[in-house]
């Protein structure tokens, strides 16, 4: 019978079929460090733009042991590292200052209410995504864009 420790990684670790051959995300930065322009330009061509929402493995930010397959929201681009937001569909965050609400959308196959978070930006490497979710409608990446400029000095 494994041990605690075997059963802690196995339930903790990205599966194998997730992050075959791709790099995880591991790292981030509070959002006013990564200010920049932001614009929408959301382009399901393969390659991730600000505006589309893609889903890539996020290591926890307190224990780099644990993550999750994760949304993610790009909002920009270092190179070939995007720059993005995590999404949640937990109902506590309404009341937190650093998420806002983006409704539901096609990236959530169960229709639930989603939240961006915004005072942390995820470097994302672009071959660590697993797939293009979905584009973010104009009218809520407009809203994360204006929470990103009034409160994190993005332009």
């Amino acid at each position: 019978m494994p041990g605690l420790d075997a059963i802690i990684a196995a339930a903790t670790e990205p599966p194998a079929e997730l992050t075959a051959g791709r790099p995880v995300t591991k790292n981030s930065a509070p959002a006013a460090h990564r200010a920049r322009a932001i614009a929408y330009h959301p382009d399901l061509d393969g390659k991730a733009d600000p505006g589309e929402i893609v889903w890539t493995w996020v290591t926890d930010a307190d224990d780099p042991t644990r993550g999750k397959d994760r949304p993610v929201l790009v909002v920009g681009r270092d190179h070939t590292t995007l720059l993005g937001l995590m999404l949640s569909s937990h109902e506590r965050h309404p009341s937190d200052r650093s998420w806002v609400g983006i409704g539901s959308g096609s990236w959530d196959g169960e229709g639930r209410p989603n939240w961006v978070r915004l005072d942390r930006v995820l470097d994302v490497p672009e071959e660590g995504i697993r797939r293009e979710g979905a584009i973010l409608e104009r009218a809520q990446f407009d809203v994360v864009a204006a929470r990103l400029r009034r409160d994190y000095s993005w332009s």
